[in-house]
């Protein structure tokens, strides 16, 4: 009798140790499953988000060349001009309505390839499909003030993930239906995302009247977070009608986009 109860009392931690170890097993498994639903999730951020919105944006540039017509095809142009000609004062188009193509983006500071659509609106719904989104309250390219757009650096395209290597007198060039605006790159900063004055007429001035154009392109810092703000500042300095072809530099990356290279 004595016997038997010895035995029952020594299963008894045996028992509770069983069930200690299985509980850390399922624990460990919940562990891993969170794990790789964890990677997954960066996985589609990093990476699937980029090929559904590159060729979301492909699809806009295309729609876009279409609507563009016999326009679309380049003049060929003078390799070695002295300078710009003066085509007198930019034309300046009526805003789009929200999702609207305003035009495209070339800026070879990020490479051969960068061909971006400029698309009305900042929601989510563009940003996180169509490309640069066009703050509505600011002017539109080429005109006096300040035109400002947005876009992701790392998901959803990463339109501007290289927006840090752009050095002063980089020239960034846009796309309209009526021409080709040339901006030249002056400076950034980084700023608070409150900080909502980078978007005035004159950015930062409150009190000042635009004298030339602007553009400025914002987007979040750092690269894999979303604390600051970069804010990109550039200096219209010419613009071409579509008529007079897109500028020489650049000539080859139009024709591509357009579907003419």
């Amino acid at each position: 009798m004595v016997l038997l109860e010895k035995e029952t009392t020594a299963a008894v931690p045996a028992r509770g140790v069983g069930v200690l170890r299985k509980l850390v097993q399922i624990v460990g498994e919940l562990l891993i499953t969170l794990g790789v639903i964890l990677l997954l999730f960066v996985a589609w951020q990093l990476w699937w988000t980029n090929v559904e919105s590159d060729a979301k944006q492909s699809e806009v540039i295309r729609n876009f060349a279409q609507d563009l017509g016999g326009s679309a095809a380049p003049v060929a142009p003078d390799p070695t001009p002295a300078a710009p000609p003066d085509y007198g004062p930019p034309k300046i188009a009526e805003a789009p309505g929200h999702g609207g193509t305003i035009g495209i983006m070339y800026i070879p500071r990020f490479g051969a390839d960068y061909t971006r659509p400029i698309v009305q609106g900042t929601s989510t719904d563009v940003l996180d499909t169509l490309g640069l989104g066009h703050y509505s309250e600011t002017a539109m390219p080429g005109a006096t003030g300040n035109f400002a757009v947005a876009g992701h650096r790392q998901t959803h395209g990463a339109v501007l993930d290289n927006i840090h290597t752009l050095v002063p007198g980089d020239k960034i060039y846009v796309q309209t239906k009526d021409g080709f605006y040339v901006y030249v790159f002056r400076n950034n900063q980084i700023v608070l995302p409150s900080a909502t004055d980078v978007l005035l007429p004159v950015p930062t001035q409150p009190a000042a009247q635009p004298t030339e154009g602007y553009l400025t392109m914002t987007s979040c810092n750092p690269r894999f977070g979303s604390q600051e703000r970069i804010i990109a500042y550039s200096i219209l300095d010419h613009w071409q009608p579509a008529s007079a072809g897109p500028p020489a530099e650049i000539a080859a990356q139009v024709a591509k986009a357009l579907g003419k290279g």
